[in-house]
């Protein structure tokens, strides 16, 4: 279950957190979610997402390139089902088209800028973020940000491997995963389990 060495939590946890790796946390097999450091069963995971997401005040949903630039015959899909989950439980989205440095010319109204992800976060008051189809090592870069200076709660829907940076972890994510995440807010939403 969930190791109690090292628990990848929100922050603010200081200018420069370490980075998950060098605390020995491990990702998930196929099957299995990275949850706060720990591995747990997927399908547990999807709930406490879903959970997390219906039970924000301000949630955001960030998707990246691998998104939005239709790379694939699955991103179709995959977005579509990112927009219903947003709609689900009442999320902004601030995409992540670019992964040049923009600052300062970022408006953190309409984007999240992976160079300066906590002012994104900061300016619009996010307690809890999904980052999907961001490339793993910009996501990661991000989400340490984020854990440095912010109390956002992060999660990413990962493409490939899960990231050890979130504090939820989903690895190979389709559309019929993002489809099962928001049923699951749909449902705790009318007050379902």
């Amino acid at each position: 279950m969930i190791s109690e060495k090292y628990r990848i939590l929100p922050g603010p946890e200081g200018f420069v957190p370490v980075t998950a790796a060098l605390m020995g946390v491990v990702l998930p097999d196929e099957g299995g979610a990275f949850v706060e450091g720990g591995i747990i069963p997927e399908n547990d995971a999807l709930g406490m997402i879903a959970e997390k997401l219906a039970s924000a005040k301000r949630p955001a949903v960030c998707p990246g390139p691998l998104l939005m630039w239709q790379w694939n015959g699955g991103a179709g899909p995959k977005a579509a089902a990112v927009r219903e989950l947003a709609a689900a439980c009442g999320a902004k989205i601030y995409p992540m088209p670019d992964y040049r440095a923009k600052s300062p010319r970022i408006n953190p109204e309409i984007e999240i800028s992976v160079n300066h992800p906590n002012i994104t976060i900061q300016h619009n008051g996010i307690d809890v973020c999904v980052f999907v189809g961001v490339h793993s090592h910009y996501a990661n870069f991000a989400l340490r940000m984020i854990r440095a200076g912010t109390g956002c709660y992060t999660i990413c829907l990962s493409d490939y491997a899960a990231s050890d940076e979130a504090m939820i972890s989903l690895r190979d994510v389709d559309a019929a995963k993002i489809g099962a995440i928001t049923a699951k807010v749909k449902s705790i939403s009318k007050g379902g389990v």
